[in-house]
């Protein structure tokens, strides 16, 4: 068997309309992420993919006048893998649970379980929101003045729904997965999250709606054709139909359990409750964690589609490129907490930090190598205190970063990167190199110093690869490292912070700005 590889999946998105930055927020997340871990190098793998039945993508292709596939089929191919280029996303497969690979499984995994016994058929009655695709709880429903009984999360009015349908004894789960919860105490992350959880099967798990017979866009009940499998616990099963699961042992104990799933705070009760459950009932073994991050806010609102407030990530990429978008969001946003977008304040950080920080750093640190030696990098003559004290500032930001995406604390990574960035920015200012340049007899001091700096501007690189791959492979190549010290994806984090790597005589050249200066909109 080969080495198991890191599996990072994100929810399987649905395909109602195009994506908005929310949805890449998240599978930006999860590139970096495993991007991170190639970085170190490990095996990876990246799933992402679209979530196709039900009665929302159902209705969605009625108002456009099209069945529910060519509605589906035209979104994914027109709009979401384009807009997962967009942002650079490098997925290793993506899934439709429309495609056979799925729905047989699907088939198969709950003939299983109804078979078992722990699938039986009863009435079922209640406050249904179509946006959720799920019966609604007291707690999560808001209550106008009028008696109109709303979604707390899209504010839309709830259909009752009346049905004879299958069920899963849930309940019966409610302490395995309180054991669970105490056992792997980073099962449900953040820590927020986790009492969420813990806080809500403590309540009492009723047992689960599993099908619906009220429409017929869904995967066919295997026992009962008159009804289709309930959206969600179709959905669900992606995660391990497209690892292998039912169809290819040897792939499937390679990638499973899975490593992390990354949802969103609105359906971390599906991930965290209802699918270990399912797992559990089947004999499989339990994902490793399920982290879920919060929401982007615009206006103070969570994005939505309905309300006409979603931003597509082309409308921020035309202007600022991929590699910006990647970063603010990452860097901005404590990952697992909600988070405010705004132009002005994207802006704000794309010049302060990758214009005037990153990008000007590198730009003057080649123009003064072309200028006062000819493009190629000199040889370090000495090694003072300022150049110890960047050393260790590289070493503590290698090990502070690394540490940080071991937590998914984006935030924390980019933020130490960012101050190794400021430091080198900060020695530069100091040692003057342009003032040294004007003394022949300093002369091997002027090498030490643009040296030092191209070294870290080595490390800063492959640090920022997984996040701005495109950026970091400008700046590799305006190092010239490529030919001395192979390429980019090839070097490794924890050998990132060893000094010296970067040979002398290594030609440096100026090229276009990293991060250009932003035209005004």
């Amino acid at each position: 068997m080969s080495e198991k590889a890191y599996y990072v999946t994100t929810p399987i998105y649905y395909v109602t309309a195009a994506p908005h930055i929310g949805s890449a927020y998240t599978t930006v997340a999860g590139d970096v992420l495993t991007r991170w871990h190639a970085q170190r190098g490990e095996r990876k793998w990246y799933l992402t993919g679209t979530d196709e039945h039900g009665e929302k993508v159902m209705r969605s292709a009625q108002a456009q006048g099209m069945t529910p596939k060519e509605w589906t089929d035209k979104l994914v191919e027109e709009a979401w893998k384009p807009a997962w280029v967009d942002v650079d996303i490098a997925y290793d497969d993506f899934i439709r649970t429309t495609e056979q690979r799925h729905t047989e499984r699907v088939r198969e995994f709950w003939q299983t379980l109804y078979d078992k016994g722990d699938v039986y058929k009863g009435e079922y009655e209640g406050l249904y929101c179509v946006g959720c695709e799920e019966f609604k709880l007291p707690a999560d429903i808001r209550t106008d003045e009028d008696g109109t009984q709303r979604c707390m999360i899209h504010g839309t009015e709830l259909e009752t729904v009346s049905e004879t349908n299958y069920f899963f004894r849930l309940s019966a789960y409610a302490d395995k997965l309180l054991a669970l919860y105490e056992e792997q105490p980073t099962f449900v992350a953040p820590s927020s999250a986790r009492n969420e959880v813990i806080a809500f099967v403590k309540q009492g798990l009723q047992d689960l709606s599993i099908t619906r017979s009220t429409f017929d866009w869904g995967i066919p009940v295997p026992w009962d054709e008159d009804h289709v499998l309930y959206v969600w616990i179709d959905a669900l099963l992606n995660y391990v139909t497209a690892a292998g699961y039912g169809t290819d042992p040897e792939r499937f104990e390679e990638l499973w359990p899975v490593d992390v799933h990354l949802v969103g705070k609105d359906i971390l009760r599906f991930h965290a409750v209802i699918w270990p459950a399912m797992l559990m009932a089947a004999g499989v073994a339990v994902p490793k964690q399920v982290f879920a991050h919060g929401w982007l806010l615009v206006g103070g609102e969570k994005m939505s589609k309905s309300k006409l407030t979603a931003i597509a990530p082309h409308e921020i990429t035309d202007h600022f490129g991929s590699d910006a978008f990647r970063y603010y969001f990452l860097r901005t946003i404590q990952f697992g907490s909600d988070g405010s977008f705004s132009w002005e304040h994207l802006s704000a950080v794309y010049t302060s930090e990758l214009a005037n920080g990153l990008g000007n750093l590198a730009s003057r640190i080649a123009a003064m190598v072309g200028k006062y030696f000819d493009g190629a990098l000199p040889e370090p003559a000495d090694h003072g205190p300022a150049e110890q004290a960047l050393a260790d500032k590289l070493a503590q930001t290698v090990a502070t970063a690394d540490k940080a995406l071991d937590t998914l604390a984006f935030h924390d990574a980019l933020a130490a990167i960012n101050e190794l960035v400021g430091a080198v920015n900060g020695y530069v200012t100091e040692q003057e190199p342009w003032k040294v340049a004007k003394d022949e007899t300093r002369r091997d001091r002027l090498a030490t110093i643009l040296y030092s700096a191209a070294e870290v501007l080595r490390a800063v690189a492959v640090l920022h690869n997984p996040t701005m791959p495109k950026s970091a492979a400008k700046l590799w190549t305006l190092l010239g490292a490529e030919e001395k010290l192979g390429a980019l994806s090839d070097q490794r984090i924890q050998d990132t912070a060893t000094w010296g790597q970067l040979p002398p005589g290594t030609t440096l050249t100026k090229g276009d700005p990293l991060f250009p200066r932003l035209e005004e909109a």
